[in-house]
């Protein structure tokens, strides 16, 4: 991946993300993306990027600052920690690590939001599960042909 194509597909992924979806069913585009760069481009996307990703997302939503930077950070860190190893996982086996991030993701979330008293658990595993699909299907399109 080129530094052009990740900007292209983090665009793309805030223009998702900021798209009036369910209440109840709001898929991750940003992190998303955010860790398939990070899988497949470490040398190019890091905790860094996680971090600035995070901080516009932040800003563009509105939610408490900071909230979303930290959450993709540490995010990012687990996310490359076990990055050489993941990309040997079978496709089921990488959609079950997916699926341990993204609940990773929204559980940090969720502390973060306990403060201002706007959570819930159904949407926390709902908005997982349409993320894990999305992958999925994102994978079955075009992300197995890039092996």
């Amino acid at each position: 991946m080129t530094r052009a194509k990740i900007y292209l597909a983090m665009a793309l992924a805030f223009i998702l993300q900021l798209m009036p979806w369910s209440t109840w069913v709001h898929p991750e585009f940003v992190l998303m993306t955010l860790l398939y760069c990070l899988l497949r481009s470490p040398h190019l996307c890091g905790i860094g990027t996680a971090w600035v990703v995070g901080v516009i997302l932040d800003l563009m939503t509105g939610v408490l600052f900071g909230q979303h930077a930290l959450a993709y950070t540490l995010t990012a860190f687990l996310a490359l920690f076990y990055q050489r190893r993941l990309i040997l996982f079978t496709n089921l086996q990488q959609m079950g690590y997916i699926l341990l991030l993204l609940l990773f993701n929204q559980s940090i979330m969720m502390l973060l939001q306990a403060y201002t008293g706007q959570y819930s658990l159904l949407i926390l595993f709902l908005s997982s599960i349409a993320s894990l699909l999305i992958w999925y299907l994102a994978h079955l399109l075009w992300l197995n042909r890039e092996r």
